[in-house]
């Protein structure tokens, strides 16, 4: 069997030097889903996967010609030391942040770039050269088999809600002041995450996202997108690998990739949100009506939208 090997860059902090990268996600060894394996961090990998690396930009300073021309050709002899001598057909550009405001034309810039370097240009937009769902990735330590044969986990507390204190952009402001009035209501949940705002009544940081969820008949799944057809995080997926019922706050991409019923709608982010959630997490009713479809979305999340399976299906489409 001819193993066709994935590298990886990305400009997420911590990923650099993981050769381990995205092997909790197969039930192999050593990364392998089906004849590919990731291998993150390889000097020589057949397919190199570029997962939301942002070039860089040309900053006022540097906007003469002749300053441009210099930075140009610096920046693309910087990008070609990184790509370890993979053709460019073989090359996967995923854009996963979403298209704020405050970041759109950061988004447009990195697949305006992408495109001189890679063959599949990818993001969660509208606008994007191939506008795609993200392939999930989900942050649980449990590995593939774990998650795919556990029994259901004992559920002992009513709703967990993981999320953190950044505040850059209206969105993430948004979510904070809805966390702020959710934490005034008289709704028993418990608050996990890192850098929260002061004011806010947490339980703490969690090393594995694990441990605030599985407890749990519920989770508040809260993206900071809820504005296109595209848009869908990893907070879904870790909520249902987990056994949670989500309710879930975010666009329609969502009711596409998954079964009826699999999570809960949160109209809104205010007072008719707050009633909401109060109403459904006052008993356990809505998660045992779920437990069927909650079944189902993880069997899809483990084994159709995993990553690796859909870079397994690109890479099968190459004779190498």
């Amino acid at each position: 069997m001819n193993i066709k090997t994935v590298g990886m860059i990305s400009s997420y902090r911590g990923l650099e030097n993981r050769i381990d990268w995205l092997w909790q996600q197969t039930p192999k060894q050593f990364g392998i889903w089906g004849n590919m394996q990731m291998l993150a961090a390889s000097p020589k990998p057949d397919f190199l996967l570029m997962y939301q690396f942002d070039f860089p930009q040309v900053t006022p300073r540097q906007s003469w010609l002749n300053k441009f021309c210099k930075h140009q050709q610096k920046s693309e002899n910087n990008i070609e030391s990184l790509l370890r001598g993979v053709n460019k057909e073989q090359i996967i550009y995923l854009l996963r942040e979403p298209p704020l405001d405050e970041i759109v034309e950061i988004n447009k810039h990195n697949y305006q770039q992408a495109q001189k370097y890679c063959a599949y240009v990818s993001g969660p937009d509208d606008f994007a050269p191939i506008p795609g769902y993200m392939p999930a990735i989900w942050y649980h330590g449990n590995s593939f088999r774990e998650l795919n044969e556990m029994p259901i986990p004992e559920k002992v507390l009513p709703c967990s809600w993981i999320t953190s204190g950044i505040s850059r952009t209206a969105n993430h402001r948004q979510r904070l002041h809805f966390l702020q009035s959710l934490q005034s209501s008289d709704i028993k949940f418990d608050l996990y995450g890192r850098n929260l705002p002061k004011w806010s009544k947490t339980s703490g940081e969690l090393g594995s996202k694990w441990y605030g969820m599985a407890p749990y008949y519920y989770n508040l799944a809260i993206e900071n997108y809820a504005d296109n057809n595209w848009y869908v995080s990893e907070k879904l997926w870790d909520a249902l690998l987990a056994w949670c019922l989500p309710i879930y706050y975010g666009g329609p991409a969502a009711d596409k990739l998954l079964p009826p019923g699999s999570f809960l709608r949160l109209p809104s982010l205010d007072e008719k949100g707050i009633a909401y959630i109060q109403e459904m997490t006052a008993t356990p009713d809505a998660w045992y009506a779920a437990k069927d479809a909650i079944t189902e979305a993880r069997q899809i999340i483990l084994h159709k939208l995993n990553l690796l399976n859909w870079l397994s299906e690109f890479t099968a489409k190459f004779s190498l």
